[in-house]
Formats: structure tokens, sequence, C-alpha cells
């Protein structure tokens, strides 16, 4: 997958940078109202009753909020935040162990929960359910199950692909919260927030620019807030200025709906080499250079919600928007 300016997914020094953008409390998060009001009422009951908050499957595409959101519960409840992430839990003895360390309403929370192995999914059905761990000690004929009590507890599990879920794992979450993609409004007021977490100065209508060009997504407008705040300090500027700002986003080769150079090669491979579909997802895969599975997971939601492109049994087509977004039409001969 080639590196993307606007790709939603995290890096690791992202991650670092986002731990002091994260707000403590519900009352300071930005956007996903209904996921937020719901969340508000479900945590001051549970702590009315004096018990943990019930499981919460948090799901979405990424860089929305969900690692944010996790730590805010637990910051609202009072209680201890322990994280992980499904492709680091290998073995049942893994989450075993971390599940054993738990204290009295601690909220843990898994990252990628879609990708728990199978043994190690089992392992959570009595947990989450019965707050026990059964351990099997031995082997064959002497193999016996011992059930170890656990401390009442909160999972908090993320996911951007709920249908990869096990039923049986999804029933056992009382609380789901889907995460959208944000509004432009919601955008600006991050990227103002962040600007001035980070102590310079942004125009209006840069900090606008900014958010419209964020795909709706939270971590990405940080992202392009970061260069753009480069560009600026070097030019000397004040302010972060609007002159400035779409300067930076054609140099990130970021237009202005969002849309980068991988988008523009998948929607324009669709439009001239396939007459706007329909094109099969493997094929379309080969002739772009990039795996079925990202294409899938990474590059098409933000294209559907935006109505760039449908899927339909026959494959992926090219929308009327995506054929004006770049100036083309239906019944020029290069398409």
């Amino acid at each position: 997958m080639e590196d993307r300016m606007i790709s939603g997914e995290q890096t690791e020094q992202e991650e670092i940078i986002e731990l002091s953008l994260r707000p403590d409390k519900l009352a300071q998060y930005i956007g996903q109202n209904t996921a937020k009001e719901n969340l508000s009422i479900f945590i001051e009951a549970a702590k009315l009753r004096d018990e943990p908050l019930d499981h919460v499957l948090l799901y979405g595409p990424p860089g929305l909020g969900k690692t944010t959101l996790a730590s805010i519960i637990a910051n609202e409840m009072g209680v201890q935040f322990r994280t992980t992430s499904g492709p680091a839990i290998e073995r049942s003895g893994d989450l075993a162990a971390i599940l054993s360390s738990l204290e009295a309403g601690d909220v843990l929370f898994i990252d990628e929960i879609h990708r728990l192995p199978r043994a190690v999914e089992e392992v959570l059905y009595p947990a989450m359910e019965d707050f026990c761990l059964d351990i099997v000690i031995g082997t064959g004929s002497t193999a016996r199950s011992v059930r170890l009590d656990l401390p009442p507890f909160t999972l908090v599990g993320a996911t951007t692909r709920a249908g990869l879920l096990s039923a049986p794992l999804r029933d056992r979450f009382g609380v789901l919260s889907r995460l959208e993609y944000y509004d432009v409004a919601s955008l600006t007021e991050i990227v103002e927030r962040t600007a001035t977490i980070f102590d310079v100065e942004i125009d209006q209508e840069a900090a606008v620019e900014v958010a419209r060009r964020s795909r709706g997504t939270p971590r990405i407008a940080n992202r392009l807030l970061k260069r753009v705040r480069d560009i600026s300090q070097v030019q000397r500027e004040k302010a972060i200025s609007m002159r400035t700002t779409q300067k930076a986003l054609e140099m990130l080769q970021v237009d202005q709906t969002g849309l980068d150079h991988i988008d523009h090669k998948l929607l324009l491979s669709i439009i001239d080499s396939f007459q706007g579909g329909p094109v099969g997802l493997d094929t379309l895969s080969a002739t772009i250079g990039e795996e079925s599975q990202t294409i899938e997971d990474v590059y098409e939601p933000f294209l559907l919600q935006e109505g760039f492109i449908q899927r339909t049994p026959r494959g992926r087509i090219a929308t009327d928007k995506a054929f004006n977004h770049f100036g083309r039409s239906k019944n020029d001969e290069s398409s």
C-alpha cells in the first residue's frame, strides 16, 4: 500500500502526538453527538448503580476517534484504562494474563478486535458474560478445567470491520456505537482546537479549508494541519493563511474534495480503462497495483460515502459525480 497523507491509519509517531490532543471528558469531545449523548446516559446510569459500564463496541472507519472515546469512558468512570489490540494477543494465555491483572471497574480497550484469533475469542466469552476465566491445566487424561473469578470490568472493543466479528462476540456487547464521518463544521472546530494546542494561530477560512479536505476524519485534519503549519512557519507567517493552506494542500496532492493521487488513480482507471464500469474488485486491484482488501477497506469507504463510486453485483461503477469531478463526460471518446 502506498503511503498516503490522507490515510486514516495511524503511525507510531502520530499515536504519541495524538495523546496530547485527546480530550479527557465527553464535554470536550467534538462531534459524534449521537454516540456521545448515548454514552453520557449509560455512564451516568452505571455510576448511579455503582456498577461497571456495560461492554461497548465502537465501529466505523479509521481515524474517527474510537480510541479517544474509549479513554474518555475510563476517565468518566474514574477507573484505569488498559489498552491492547487484536493482533497483539496471539494466544489465549496472553489474554488470560491481561484479564487476571485487571482491577474492579477497569476499562480494557481492544483495538482491531475483529482480528482476535478464534481460540482467544472463546476465552473472552465467559470473561465478558460471567467475569470468570476457564483455564485448562494439564494435558491428555490428566487435563482439568479450573474456573477463576475476575473482577467486574468493561471491555471496549473497536473495529473498522464490524461485519467480521463473530455473532457470539458481537452479541456480548451491551452498547454498540457507530462513528460517522465528521461534517466540516465539527472538523473546523477540531482544527482550531489543535492549532491552539500547537500554539499557532490559523485564519478562520484556512481552518475551514483544512477541514473541507480532511475526508471527514479528525486524524487526517490534524495531519494536514501539521504540514500546513510547517510551510506557514517557514514563511514566517504570524497566522496560517488561506493562501499558504491552499499552496500546502496542493503540494500534498490533496484536492478540494479531499481526494489524493491514489483516489484519482482508482477513479480514472474505472472511467478511462473500463468506460466507467462495472469492473470487478480483483481486476481493479491488478490495474492500479493495490491489494483488493486495501481498496475495499481503506480507499472505498470515503468514495462510497461521497458518492464517487457505487458497488453493484457486477463490480464498481464510477458515478456522474466522479465524471464531473474530472471534467469528463460519459460520451467522451477517452472514456
